[in-house]
């Protein structure tokens, strides 16, 4: 935990813009006014999170029946924003998405936004992300954080794919079994000669409900384990 806690404490310094909270205009804000109104509408009844940008969003449209068939039943809010980066996400987390609740489980993945617009190096896109898990944990510390890895994108085989796959490799250090459990799934969107099918992405980078559905079914067992069980900080904790 500690070993865990230095490496996101260490990498706060280096990220440029990917570390640093920025507020968005327009839709972003609405959309930001009204995931903080619906948090404290449920203060105290939020047990689960889901943390991200458009693909986390798409819960509530193209994903809502596998929404309901999997987290209907558990106190679970959706934190995604379309077109989010880690920055973005990180003014969101200050600024009211957390307030007032105590999930037990928080599901982030972010990240793509940042590859894909093509203004972060990949070293700066790893330290955003770490960053969000950072402060997820600063503002609960009794909140577990499930870390997915960031999913493919594209077609095919191409250059921000193996951007992605460094990043994940990096993000796996954070795990430690207990507060942050980091969890690669994004081989389930990918088929064995290396395609994305547009039955699981239709653009290459958006699920459809089938790819919601595969997400949902490849985090289900730790998801549900990190739900039922204590942490090791909690048992300890007076």
């Amino acid at each position: 935990m500690l070993a865990t806690m230095l490496i996101l404490a260490c990498s706060v310094d280096s990220g440029g813009s990917a570390t640093v909270p920025q507020p968005r205009d327009g839709g972003h804000a609405q959309r930001h006014a009204h995931i903080n109104a619906h948090i404290a509408d449920r203060a105290g009844e939020v047990d689960l999170v889901f943390v991200g940008d458009s693909i986390t969003q798409g819960w509530e449209t193209t994903g809502k029946s596998v929404w309901s068939d999997f987290y209907g039943g558990r106190k679970a809010a959706n934190l995604g924003i379309s077109g989010d980066r880690t920055e973005h996400v990180l003014w969101r987390l200050d600024n009211g998405n957390l307030r007032g609740i105590a999930p037990r489980v928080a599901v982030v993945m972010i990240g793509t936004n940042n590859i894909g617009h093509g203004i972060h190096g990949t070293d700066e896109v790893l330290v955003g992300v770490q960053e969000v898990v950072k402060r997820i944990v600063s503002h609960n510390p009794d909140t577990r954080v499930l870390l997915l890895d960031i999913f493919p994108r594209g077609w095919t085989f191409n250059e921000a794919r193996g951007r992605i796959t460094q990043i994940n490799q990096a993000l796996a250090t954070l795990h430690d079994g207990d507060r942050i459990v980091f969890l690669p799934i994004g081989h389930v969107f990918i088929e064995p000669d290396g395609r994305i099918l547009p039955e699981i992405m239709p653009d290459a980078l958006h699920l459809s409900e089938a790819g919601y559905r595969r997400w949902a079914e490849a985090i289900e067992p730790t998801l549900s384990n990190m739900l039922q069980t204590r942490s090791e900080h909690e048992t300890a904790s007076p």
